[in-house]
């Protein structure tokens, strides 16, 4: 059993960029304040590079797990796919044809807002998740949101990386990578809806996550999830 003192200093290790952030900006974001259309006054953001942006070898699972951003045309025909899986399109109400999803990836590439990435197994694609600062994002009226909070959006394409041992992996791996992405996100949060109760226990199963409330946007009922820094780190284990 770990004593307090080794716990500590694996918490600040693995806040270390190294081995894992794969780009060579991480936590180095400036900090200039703009002002959005609808009078919101936030950081200006940063897009993420082309390329690889997280590796990290699961010890569990004998694999490594990667992101990437999102490619216009490498993940065109994969995303529609996904999008139009009945199983994903109860969720993402998104089946659209390819037309109208090429029009989505631009839109979303160009969004400082939102950050696309491909999750990799052995690098092979296997979910979208759509990383999003929160206080610009439509959760942000909806709590107390920090400048520097991001979420996360999911989905599993690839039905092989179902289930508990591949989200445990991928979850606290993309959750490692928004905190070692900007030092100054101290919390992260997430809006599933309230009865997608195998996410929600899930979540509950991973570093630091907690649910906080219920609330109702315009469009559904959803569930308040937050993960605080210290708490994921402090519990961290990616031996």
């Amino acid at each position: 059993m770990s004593t307090p003192a080794e716990l500590l200093q694996q918490a600040v290790d693995y806040q270390n960029p190294e081995p894992w952030y794969r780009g060579n900006n991480a936590g180095k974001h400036p900090l200039t304040w703009v002002e959005s259309e609808t009078g919101l006054r936030h950081p200006r953001r940063a897009y993420l590079p082309n390329g690889e942006l997280y590796r990290r070898h699961i010890p569990s699972l004998g694999m490594d797990f990667s992101l990437r951003r999102l490619h216009p045309e490498l993940d065109l025909e994969r995303l529609t796919k996904w999008m139009n899986d009945p199983r994903i399109a109860a969720f993402w109400e998104q089946d659209w044809p390819r037309e109208k999803q090429a029009e989505y990836i631009e839109k979303t590439l160009t969004d400082p807002h939102k950050q696309p990435v491909i999750g990799c197994f052995d690098d092979l694609p296997f979910g979208y998740f759509e990383i999003y600062w929160a206080l610009e994002d439509r959760l942000g009226p909806y709590y107390d949101a920090d400048p520097f909070d991001r979420g996360l959006h999911l989905l599993v394409g690839e039905t092989e990386y179902l289930g508990a041992k591949y989200f445990r992996a991928w979850i606290n791996s993309i959750c490692h990578f928004m905190f070692l992405d900007d030092s100054r996100t101290r919390r992260l949060v997430g809006e599933p809806r309230a009865d997608n109760t195998a996410l929600l226990k899930y979540l509950a199963d991973s570093y630091g996550w907690k649910k906080i409330k219920e609330f109702d946007f315009p469009h559904k009922h959803a569930a308040l999830l937050v993960c605080e820094r210290d708490d994921f780190f402090a519990q961290a284990d990616f031996s």
